[in-house]
C-alpha cells in the first residue's frame, strides 16, 4: 500500500524515467524535462503535467482490512492520474516543429517500451503481476483541446496518458475485539432424537 505522497512520487519516477531514456540523445541535460503545465514551462524542453486525478470505479473496495491483531484499517483509495506531456524546442522555426515531433514519438516509445511502474520500487519496467499502469489516452480532439486551456498559449501536439490504479492507504484505523470465548449448545442426546 502507499501513503498520501504517491501522486508526487510517481511523478518523480516518471521524470526520471524520461530522463534516463532521452538524455543526452534527444535533450541536452536533465533539468529541460520536469513536472510542469505548459503555461510554467521555463526552459524546458519536455513537460509533464498532472492535469487530473479521479477515483477510479474499477478498484474501489469496501471491506475492513486488518492491520494487526487488534486494529483494522479502511480500505485503500484506487486513483487514475491523467498526464499531458509536451514537447518544446527552442530550435530554428523551420526545424521546431520536426524537433517536438522525434521528441514526442521517443517518449511514445519509451513508455510503451517501460509501461508499468512497480509501486515497491518506484521503477517503470516491463511487467509483472501488480503494478500501475500507463496507457496512452483514447479520448477525441475535442476532449484533448478543452485540457489545453491556458491563455495566451497556442495549442500544441501533446500525448495523453491515464496510469492507474494508483493506491492511496486510508490512515484511519478502529480497534476490534478478538472473539474470546465460544459456547455451543445441543439438543441432541446421544442414542435419542428430540423433537
Amino acid at each position: 500500500m502507499s501513503n498520501y505522497t504517491m501522486i508526487a512520487e510517481i511523478g518523480n519516477a516518471l521524470i526520471k524515467l524520461l530522463r534516463k531514456e532521452l538524455v543526452p540523445d534527444m535533450i541536452k541535460n536533465d533539468t529541460a524535462i520536469g513536472l510542469a503545465s505548459p503555461a510554467e514551462k521555463g526552459d524546458m524542453a519536455l513537460c509533464v503535467y498532472l492535469y487530473d486525478v479521479k477515483e477510479s470505479e474499477r478498484y474501489r473496495m469496501s471491506g475492513m482490512i486488518s492491520n494487526g491483531e487488534n486494529r483494522q484499517k479502511f480500505p485503500p483509495v484506487h486513483l487514475t492520474l491523467s498526464y499531458m506531456i509536451t514537447a518544446f524546442s527552442s530550435s530554428d522555426v523551420k526545424f521546431r516543429s520536426d524537433e517536438e515531433q522525434r521528441i514526442l514519438g521517443r517518449v511514445i516509445q519509451v513508455l510503451h517500451d517501460y509501461p508499468i511502474l512497480n509501486p515497491h520500487t518506484m521503477e517503470f519496467g516491463t511487467g509483472g503481476e501488480e503494478g500501475i499502469r500507463m496507457e496512452m489516452d483514447k479520448a477525441d480532439m475535442d476532449e484533448k483541446t478543452k485540457v489545453w486551456n491556458f491563455p495566451n498559449l497556442a495549442p500544441k501536439l501533446s500525448l495523453f496518458y491515464h496510469m492507474g490504479p494508483v493506491p492511496i492507504e486510508s490512515a484511519k484505523t478502529k480497534t476490534i475485539k478478538r472473539v474470546q470465548e465460544v459456547a455451543f449448545r445441543s439438543d441432541y442426546v446421544f442414542g435419542e432424537n428430540r423433537r
